[in-house]
């Protein structure tokens, strides 16, 4: 196992993530799902010179992107765009992609359950055969119950999984499977084998360490089943507006080179633009909390 990222949560350019994260003990980042902010050329170079790999790209299913769509046109449009993150992912030697098959803050079906089933195992194959062809292996992720209707525990992720190949995966989130599942272990222990990627946020969506979650049997957990991937960073850390913050100056007031889509993701995830020391805090934590653990 090894400490990753995810950088989608603040605006801020490459370099500057890639510099913290080194300082921190992180080896890889699962870089934010938008291949055109991504020059490969560059983005490898930045990779060397600071000495992080690509370990994936996590898609981010915003707007009109839903492989469960009734729309066949909508499902096409969100089919490429998988493919395109996937190629993105192969052209800087990563593994993985995370895949939320339909919109993130989508709660209202658009078909029954058989249709929807079919529409999304339809566009998974899909994507699949497109991954296969490119060399990284795809991880479908569970959201809770709030962030998606189409499914929310790691047995329903596998079963989709199953569904569109032996070789494709699941990747679980410590957040959403303390919400969701009926018991956490079990839960990581039923997917085995099939766990390619692990996300990690405590309960709160705080840096790893700073809520409930008991990390050393997460992680004793997850040895058991002989997991070797990443655990990668995804604190969504919640605003407190109130004079009872106890974080006061998290909020940053200035931000720049943030797109509206990405500005409303992270706003639909409780969340706000945050500073960059609260932000490195965030990352500070979650190193201190879990790489004693890994090592």
């Amino acid at each position: 196992m090894h400490l990753s990222t995810h950088n989608w949560m603040r605006a801020e350019p490459l370099e500057t993530t890639l510099k913290r994260i080194k300082k921190l003990g992180y080896e890889s980042i699962e870089i934010s799902g938008e291949p055109a902010q991504y020059k490969i050329k560059e983005t490898r170079a930045l990779l060397k010179e600071h000495g992080i790999r690509c370990w994936g790209a996590v898609t981010l299913m915003l707007g009109e992107r839903n492989l469960a769509a009734k729309n066949q046109g909508q499902r096409e449009r969100s089919v490429q765009y998988v493919k395109d993150v996937l190629t993105m992912v192969s052209e800087l030697d990563g593994e993985i992609i995370t895949l939320v098959p339909a919109t993130v803050g989508k709660v209202v079906p658009d078909g029954t359950e058989a249709e929807e089933w079919g529409w999304v195992v339809d566009a998974t194959r899909e994507c699949f055969a497109h991954a296969k062809k490119v060399g990284v292996r795809i991880a479908i992720e569970p959201l809770n119950r709030f962030e998606t209707y189409l499914f929310n525990r790691g047995a329903q992720a596998l079963a989709l999984a199953d569904a569109v190949s032996p070789e494709c995966g699941v990747c679980l989130d410590a957040y959403h499977i303390h919400m969701e599942e009926f018991n956490v272990y079990d839960a990581i222990r039923q997917v085995g084998k099939r766990l390619f990627d692990f996300h990690v946020a405590d309960n709160n969506r705080f840096a790893a360490g700073l809520g409930q979650i008991d990390w050393p049997k997460i992680v004793g957990t997850l040895k058991e089943i002989g997991y070797d991937g990443a655990l990668t960073n995804e604190f969504v850390a919640p605003v407190d507006r109130t004079p009872a913050a106890p974080y006061p100056e998290m909020v940053e007031r200035n931000p720049v080179d943030i797109s509206p889509e990405q500005l409303k993701f992270i706003q639909d995830h409780g969340s706000s633009l945050l500073t960059e020391k609260f932000y490195t805090d965030q990352m500070r934590i979650t190193a201190e909390t879990l790489l004693p653990l890994i090592k």
